[in-house]
Order: C-alpha cells, then sequence, then structure tokens
C-alpha cells in the first residue's frame, strides 16, 4: 500500500512547505491538506518538487463558524462559488488532483438543489481537476448535510459528470453505516480518494475498533492503487505515531 499524509492533522507543527518536507522524510508517498491558501502556491510547488511528492487533494474554504462549508447553504451561492474558485485554482496552481467541495450544515430540497447547482458550477470551472464529495458523521459535524455514501452516490449520479467522485472516509462511514468491505467494493467506481483514522476516537488506524490490516487488504485485492489518506489525530509528535505504517 501507499500512503498520504494529510496536513491538516498531521505535521501540523510546521508550515505547510516543511510539513511537505516531513512527510517525504517520513515515508510518506503523497501529501493532502485542507486550507492552503495564506501559504504561496510557489513555495508549495518547490516543496513538492522538493521531494517529489503529489499533492493529492485540499478543500474549499469551511465559511464561518459552524457552517463546515458552503455549498449546499442556501442563499450563500456567491460565496459558495468564489470558494470553489478559489479552490481550483489553487488546485491548478500546484497540479493539485483533486478540490473537496464542503457541503456545510444545512437540511432539506433546497439545501439539496443548491448543493447539485454549485456542484455543476464547480464542473464548470474545474477543468482537469477531481471534485470530491465527503459524507461527515453525525457526532463530529451535526447536521452537515451530507450524511451517507448513499446520499453522496445519488448526488454523483443526478449531477452526472465524470469527474465529480466519492471521498471514502473509513473513518466517518464506519461511525454512520459500518460494512466497510462491501460498501468498498460496491462504491469503487465511483471512488476519488480513500482517507483514514481509528474509529471511535479518531486517533492513530492501530487503535479502536477497525481492523485496518484487513481493509488495506481488501482495497488492494479490489484493484485500488492511489494513496490512501492518513487523516488522524495523533496523540503526541507525528513520527513517533507511525508504526502502523
Amino acid at each position: 500500500m501507499s500512503y498520504s499524509a494529510n496536513l491538516g492533522f498531521l505535521f501540523t507543527e510546521y508550515a505547510l512547505p516543511e510539513a511537505i518536507r516531513a512527510a517525504a522524510t517520513a515515508g510518506f508517498d503523497a501529501v493532502e491538506c485542507h486550507w492552503p491558501f495564506d501559504v504561496p502556491t510557489a513555495d508549495v510547488k518547490a516543496a513538492l518538487a522538493e521531494t517529489g511528492l503529489k499533492m493529492l487533494s485540499l478543500n474549499t474554504v469551511p465559511g464561518r463558524a459552524g457552517d463546515h462549508g458552503l455549498a449546499a447553504l442556501p442563499h450563500r451561492k456567491e460565496e459558495a462559488r468564489a470558494a470553489i474558485d478559489q479552490a481550483v485554482a489553487y488546485a491548478h496552481a500546484i497540479d493539485a488532483g483533486a478540490v473537496h467541495v464542503m457541503a456545510g450544515c444545512s437540511q432539506g430540497p433546497e439545501a439539496h438543489r443548491t448543493f447539485i447547482e454549485n456542484l455543476r458550477y464547480a464542473v464548470s470551472v474545474a477543468a482537469g481537476t477531481t471534485l470530491l464529495i465527503e459524507p461527515l458523521n453525525r457526532y463530529d459535524v451535526p447536521g452537515y448535510f451530507l450524511q451517507s455514501t448513499d446520499q453522496a452516490v445519488a448526488i454523483i449520479e443526478e449531477v452526472g459528470a465524470s469527474n465529480v467522485k466519492l471521498m471514502f472516509d473509513c473513518y466517518h462511514v464506519q461511525l454512520m453505516e459500518g460494512d466497510l468491505s462491501h460498501r468498498l467494493t460496491r462504491l469503487l467506481p465511483m471512488i476519488g480518494h480513500i482517507q483514514f483514522a481509528g474509529v471511535p476516537a479518531r486517533g492513530r488506524p492501530d487503535e479502536g475498533e477497525v481492523n485496518y490490516d484487513h481493509v488495506f487488504a481488501h482495497i488492494r485485492d479490489i484493484g485500488y492503487t492511489a494513496p490512501l489518506g492518513a487523516e488522524y489525530r495523533p496523540n503526541g509528535p507525528t513520527d513517533a505515531t507511525l508504526g502502523w505504517m
């Protein structure tokens, strides 16, 4: 297996360029991040070029406190599309493969329509970039619009664009739905990225209720070959938590 370090959680004691270098030194095969927009793209590109790592993905901005994204918030369409423009432009500048379009905390038919419309807008401006949508669990993000893989699949089918994919985070899916192996197999054609963390505490993957030795072997067996995203909370310096690798 190959692994990506999510720099929103790992190596957070460093500025983003140095975190990229630390991830390479630790043996990661790629990196991903959350909101890099305050860091000049030239600095990120230099660190990626120096290390040979690929930036797999970054997120649209989360909005105000409690929003957790903007794309499904009715009456915030202008902000949501500005966030999409910003993320896509940054991704293109550093050759990142994907943008996670954060839906936000909103429910109901109008939120659904808004999310569809904003995803279709994202498709229109994101040539060459994968757009990811991710169900989040109700414990960490109560009221988040997107809460299940079935809901995500229905949205992907409704948008009808080949570059809109599912971010399958094993941590969130286990908390909300379980049945990881069968879901991974069934959803493989729609998956654009896989992430993981220990359940239920979101700690290192060799702690908690999920047997990631089995899950990783299953992911390999079904033919998924891209790096898996380590998005867990280290209980101390990241380097001291990497025994699972």
